[in-house]
């Protein structure tokens, strides 16, 4: 582990997670370049920040479920391929489906230089702290559609409420929403904001904390 880096479950007491470029439920559909484990890393900054975050969720009987957090630059490298590759629609209808590969990143919603690299970015939502279950957001991680923007109309009543909390409960914790994707947060006062590092997540000491 980088210096100054941590696994945000060891920090953040209650986070759950789903690292999805650990698995195969995501646009790529498979694992991801660098995803050796199924954990979520951060900047020890970001950690405190989503600290302050679950704890005001709870107030509303919410928590957090983080989906990616650091991202290596050999994961970012692995989609700048995959978009290259021959459309086989495996994931085309669920994550981009008025969109060309190419265009992904021609509108912003992936990048060859990604925030996430710095470490103090993070990909999240809300779940109900009674049920469990997740709530409605209007559209699932990773769906790069205008629906997805943080102004998008004609949402579920619900969902739009839903992001709205989480973009207050993320704004008092100190992060910036990016306003195409309702689930993508960079903390403002980043501690390593023109760093972009590579070192892949490797599975650390055993968690006692379920994955989501």
């Amino acid at each position: 582990m980088r210096e100054g880096f941590a696994f945000v479950d060891e920090l953040v007491p209650g986070i759950r997670w789903d690292a999805k470029y650990a698995t195969w439920d995501n646009f790529v559909g498979r694992p991801v370049d660098g995803y050796l484990a199924n954990r979520i890393v951060g900047t020890r900054a970001l950690c405190a920040a989503l600290g302050r975050a679950q704890r005001a969720a709870v107030v509303h009987g919410r928590g957090l479920v983080l989906w990616d957090g650091y991202r290596p630059q050999r994961a970012v490298d692995h989609f700048l391929r995959w978009s290259a590759e021959w459309e086989d629609g495996r994931t085309k209808d669920r994550h981009y489906p008025h969109l060309d590969r190419v265009q992904m990143f021609e509108r912003g919603y992936v990048s060859s230089r990604s925030g996430h690299s710095r470490g103090s970015t993070v990909d999240l939502t809300l779940y109900d702290l009674a049920t469990g279950e997740l709530v409605p957001m209007g559209g699932g991680h990773d769906l790069m559609d205008p629906v997805s923007h943080h102004d998008a109309t004609d949402l579920d009543p619900a969902a739009a409420e839903n992001r709205r909390l989480l973009c207050a409960l993320m704004g008092d914790a100190g992060f910036r929403a990016y306003r195409r994707e309702w689930w993508h947060y960079t903390l403002r006062d980043e501690p390593y904001p023109r760093t972009y590092v590579d070192f892949p997540i490797t599975p650390g000491p055993e968690v006692t904390w379920p994955v989501c």
